[in-house]
């Protein structure tokens, strides 16, 4: 049986070439997709702010730990594009940043010495 892994990844880009219909659709949204809806979920969590400049989204992937951090960032890519491509917001350079939770170390405080 191989083992799986969860990953946080958080895929950051441009907004590029933005419709008038987009740009409508994600100022009438930008509330709902502030600090307050950072989260990591399997289905993502898209943030941004009403400059329209930059966004994020977060997700979480399982996949084989094999398979690795590079899959986990593709996996997490592959979802952001085909979501925004649906959505018909333009956009651009794409980079992802991964954590494998794990392999996180958990340094707790008050610890024992």
């Amino acid at each position: 049986m191989s083992e799986r892994h969860t990953y946080r990844v958080i895929v950051r880009g441009v907004w590029d070439g933005l419709g008038e219909a987009s740009r409508a659709r994600l100022l009438a949204e930008a509330d709902d997709h502030g600090l307050a809806s950072m989260t990591f979920t399997e289905e993502g969590s898209l943030t941004y702010d009403r400059a329209l400049k930059h966004f994020s989204w977060r997700f979480t992937v399982v996949s084989e730990a094999a398979d690795g951090e590079e899959m986990a960032a593709a996996i997490a890519e592959d979802r952001a594009e085909s979501a925004l491509t649906a959505l018909g917001h333009g956009f651009r350079d794409l980079r992802c940043t991964v954590t494998d939770l794990d392999t996180m170390k958990v340094n707790h405080k008050g610890g024992r010495r």
